[in-house]
């Protein structure tokens, strides 16, 4: 494949080659075959990005609202027409299947821009108290690095609220799904961004996003990738005091309680730890049971992956096209290794490829069951199409086994108790808690106790990430 600007950065309103890029090959993970090169930045390439947004900040946070919305309007209305240049973008670079690019890759992603305006509208930027006032004011030059497994999503969820504030950005996407970023910083573009306002340098984590957290002129940086990359950005930062926002790694809950409806419940707990290939942070892929349900939760569990095609993105009856590129299959192939070595009982899928897929990062959907917190697979994250079931005695039981890790990203509770559900709700220690499957919000604050990440995203609470607090005395 090819793309427009591939081996382009765009800076200062303009594409532009990199001082010195090498080329980073693109790999489509269904076939495993190169499918294009995209530029890999460097120091200098992330110092004249940074220049160029610090030029732009101080007329762009002078912005009014209302232009600020323009834009995001523009912009949203470009993300709509190119919705399924999006989605193939998406389903090619990492693997998704295309019936999911376009039902939530896409959409939700384009959600992000559309809430920042609806947050936008109506945010008090100064509000008087007695005797004083508080005022709200953009941050300055943000560096956003975005991560491979929610490319378009987790762009607008960073893009979006940072602009909406007025600040300036430096956008890294991932070099292992870098076609969706290219086509967003071409609606960035045309939509009529300022110069310096939207910047983009690709490349890897270890360069690129290194330069970035340590730069003195960038004031923000916001991460979404693996506890240790965050950890690495953090120390980075330090030094010149920026304000870090980590969305990280999750283990998270999913927590049965005896009243729960099981008969449905199960079979979509197992469709959302699976969906996007298991490659979600915020996946709940720990089903807490009650030991009293054990063995009917492993039959309706091993039913509902047999309702999961696993096969050609590009094919509508796929639900799990392949895992997203090769390093990520090799760590999900070692810990399903590492389940059965610890002596988890395997009740399905297990290690290699489907039987039908002789090439591509294809994962059999797995499930281990009789699984203890002291397993590995019940502490690290795999991220892939694995599900651990932990049996439990207690209500009390089964809350300590939820928290029993490290993380504290995202958790589901099934009862068909309301008041005890948001009882047992509040006894999570997790930044998002979802009852009985609700729907996706975009309003929703996003975000981790723990190791996994400081800050929120989305709605309000992510827009405010990107604004200071200034204290006015005597206004």
């Amino acid at each position: 494949m090819t793309a427009d600007h591939a081996m382009d950065f765009y800076i200062d309103g303009r594409w532009r080659p990199s001082v010195a890029a090498s080329a980073i090959p693109v790999v489509n993970p269904a076939t495993e075959a190169v499918i294009g090169h995209v530029a890999g930045g460097n120091a200098a390439d992330v110092d004249e990005a940074v220049a160029a947004a610090r030029r732009a900040f101080p007329a762009f946070a002078a912005t009014p609202r209302a232009v600020r919305i323009d834009l995001l309007r523009r912009i949203l209305a470009l993300l709509d027409e190119r919705a399924e240049a999006f989605a193939q973008a998406i389903s090619m670079e990492m693997g998704c299947a295309i019936t999911f690019a376009r039902a939530s890759h896409v959409p939700f992603g384009i959600a992000h821009v559309r809430t920042q305006i609806e947050v936008l509208e109506h945010y008090p930027f100064l509000t008087e108290r007695a005797g004083f006032a508080v005022a709200k004011e953009a941050i300055g030059v943000c560096a956003l690095i975005a991560p491979w497994n929610w490319p378009l999503y987790q762009i607008t969820a960073k893009v979006a609220p940072a602009l909406a504030a007025g600040c300036t950005v430096v956008l890294k996407p991932s070099e292992l799904s870098p076609y969706s970023a290219l086509l967003f910083a071409q609606v960035m573009a045309e939509a009529g961004t300022p110069a310096g306002v939207f910047n983009m340098v690709g490349g890897a984590g270890e360069v690129v996003g290194a330069a970035l957290s340590a730069h003195p002129d960038v004031d923000m940086i916001s991460i979404t990738g693996s506890t240790r990359a965050g950890i690495l950005v953090a120390k980075a930062a330090a030094d010149t005091v920026k304000r870090v926002v980590q969305e990280l790694g999750g283990k998270s809950p999913n927590l049965f309680l005896d009243d729960a409806d099981f008969e449905t419940g199960v079979a979509k707990g197992v469709l959302a730890g699976m969906r996007n290939v298991g490659q979600s942070c915020s996946a709940p892929t720990r089903m807490i049971v009650p030991e009293a349900r054990l063995a009917e939760v492993e039959a309706l569990a091993v039913a509902a992956v047999g309702t999961i095609q696993v096969g050609d993105p590009a094919d509508p009856a796929t639900v799990l096209g392949p895992i997203a590129n090769a390093a990520q299959y090799r760590r999900v192939q070692a810990m399903i290794e590492a389940g059965i070595a610890d002596g988890a009982r395997l009740i399905c899928g297990g290690p290699g490829r489907p039987d039908t897929m002789k090439l591509g990062y294809y994962a059999r959907p797995t499930i281990f069951s009789d699984v203890t917190p002291a397993m590995r697979i019940a502490q690290e994250e795999i991220f892939g199409p694995v599900l651990c079931i932990m049996p439990y005695d207690s209500e009390a039981d089964g809350i300590a086994l939820a928290n029993d890790t490290v993380y504290g990203l995202g958790a589901h509770l099934q009862s068909q108790d309301i008041d005890r559900a948001r009882r047992v709700a509040g006894q999570i220690r997790a930044g998002q808690v979802h009852l009985n499957f609700p729907a996706w919000c975009a309003h929703a604050p996003f975000g981790g106790y723990k190791r996994s990440g400081n800050g929120r995203e989305y709605g309000e609470a992510g827009f405010e990430e990107y604004l200071e607090t200034k204290a006015i005395v005597g206004y």
